[in-house]
């Protein structure tokens, strides 16, 4: 059920099993810590809406007319709070790039609160770039347009491709100037500032629970895994009963495989977070934390788009199922204290290892075009990986031709108009018309009618993605006042899996010109 090297490796097991004390009686609520009142947003110069997305207004049952009022603006732009906002930062720890780094924080963003609506799903709102909270150190807790920007879209984006993702509401300037060295390379310089609403049913991440274990606070490590199965996992809240040592084990399978299915999902689009530390890991499942990610163009196995991972390409596209797996032992290590019996810890990474497994060669089998998986699809899956990185051929426009192929009469040129070098591809060019010949024997094989096949390879593979330079150029704009194409994005992005006529450019190839840009290719962790 392994996919070359995509799969996930064994690792060792959690720490043997410590009893943990009685919990208290409330659930544990960020604030400013050490009794400190919790943390208002700062307020900023002139706050503006730049951007909203209505599908997010919509489940926040937010007509238009309030999104575009004065009012609006100066709430999600840290001006004014709303009658039973209580705003409030979080603190967590985690490992990053493989480190432990100690305590951590929402440095820069700052929970409103919650909404529950119409329909009773509760939503939590957050600020990110409102200014100072008590985690943010020396830092100002600002953010600049260009990663808000990305920010904002890329949450829309993924949410219309299918991959589970916290969410984006609004896009506010700030009217100020915040002063960002991008590169870390001596060269700092003011960039208009911005506030992105994030919203998601939780924002709690793996490192949450880091923290408490890391200073031994078993009693509120307790309180906060009660608190957030409660909370966020009711269906196991009603299952188990609090004193049921079965339960925390099974949440955390349930944290495992949920964390497993949105992996399968980046993979399938060609997505890479850049910074998957583990205080940047949704306890839902849920993508969180839009920095330095990227789409693949070329495909490369061994891709980061973060310029900080440059060394240790240690979050690589290639390498993301195995860091998930390395940052939920990392999870099971902290819930160890309070766990009866670690084996069942130990049976929810095994969870993790079966379901990403089973679900990511099902979602290769669909991207391929075939109805089920065995070892002549294998087969074919790996030598094509082989050959796209060989050739340097685009991840997303290679899948598409594929899917242009009439397997009676295999046109090789199709799949060759997705390379980015006619010279690499002509060097391999028989190795491709000889895979071609294979994967169009074996489509022939499977007896499925084309109508089918396509179906299957059309909502698995989109024709639509945020690439870094179509991002970029979004922002070139709206540093010079011009929101157009942030506009156009978000719109196009709404339906990421089906052409859209004049929209034909948005499709193609990264040109020459981004591939080494600034922005255009590979980011850095400044905001």
């Amino acid at each position: 059920g392994r996919l070359g090297f995509f799969c996930c490796s064994p690792s060792r097991g959690p720490p043997p099993p410590r009893r943990a004390p009685p919990p208290p009686p409330r659930p544990p609520r960020g604030g400013g810590g050490g009794g400190a009142p919790p943390p208002p947003p700062t307020p900023v110069s002139a706050p503006r809406l730049l951007a909203y997305s209505r599908e997010m207004a919509q489940a926040l049952d937010l007509p238009a007319s309030v999104v575009s009022s004065d009012e609006f603006a100066r709430v999600f732009g840290g001006n004014a709070l709303l009658d039973g906002m209580v705003p409030y930062a979080a603190c967590y720890g985690g490992h990053q790039f493989g480190n432990w780094a100690g305590q951590l924080g929402d440095g820069r963003a700052i929970s409103l609160g919650e909404v529950i609506n119409r329909a009773g799903q509760r939503w939590e709102l957050q600020l990110k770039g409102a200014g100072r909270t008590p985690y943010s150190r020396t830092a100002d807790g600002r953010a600049v347009l260009r990663s808000s920007i990305r920010e904002f879209l890329c949450s829309e984006a993924m949410h219309h491709l299918g991959v589970p993702t916290t969410r984006a509401l609004s896009l506010v300037a700030t009217g100020d100037t915040v002063v960002r060295d991008m590169f870390y390379n001596g060269n700092a310089r003011g960039e208009p500032g911005a506030i992105v609403c994030r919203v998601a049913p939780s924002f709690v991440r793996f490192g949450n629970f880091e923290i408490l274990a890391a200073r031994d606070d078993r009693a509120l490590l307790q309180q906060l895994v009660d608190f957030t199965i409660a909370r966020d996992f009711p269906e196991l809240h009603a299952a188990f009963d609090v004193n049921d040592p079965a339960r925390l084990p099974a949440w955390f399978t349930e944290v495992c495989t949920r964390t497993a299915t949105m992996i399968v999902h980046w993979m399938r689009v060609g997505f890479t977070h850049g910074v998957m530390n583990t205080d940047n890991m949704s306890i839902l499942g849920l993508t969180i934390d839009y920095g330095p990610y990227g789409w693949v163009d070329n495909f490369d196995p061994d891709w980061t788009p973060n310029t900080t991972d440059s060394a240790e390409h240690r979050y690589a596209f290639a390498k993301q199922p195995a860091v998930a797996l390395w940052n939920l032992m990392r999870l099971a290590e902290a819930l160890a204290p309070i766990a009866v019996d670690t084996e069942a810890l130990a049976a929810g990474v095994d969870a993790y290892r079966s379901v990403f497994n089973r679900e990511y060669t099902a979602m290769m089998a669909s991207k391929l075009g075939f109805p089920a998986w065995g070892e002549v699809e294998l087969a074919l899956a790996t030598d094509l990986f082989n050959l796209m990185e060989q050739s340097e051929v685009d991840f997303t426009l290679l899948f598409q031709a594929l899917a242009r192929i009439d397997p009676v009469n295999p046109d090789v040129a199709l799949l060759a108009a997705a390379g980015y070098s006619a010279e690499r591809w002509q060097t391999r060019a028989d190795a491709w018309s000889a895979w071609l010949a294979g994967y169009a024997s074996q489509v022939l094989a499977t007896g499925e009618s084309p109508a089918s096949r396509l179906e299957r390879m059309r909502t698995t593979n989109p024709v639509y993605v945020l690439r870094n330079y179509l991002a970029q150029q979004a922002i070139d704009l709206a540093e010079a006042g011009d929101l157009s194409e942030v506009e156009r994005l978000l719109e196009l992005l709404r339906r990421p899996y089906g052409e859209q006529p004049g929209f034909e450019r948005y499709a193609e190839k990264r040109p020459d010109w981004a591939r080494e840009r600034a922005g255009c290719s590979r980011l850095s962790c400044s905001s």
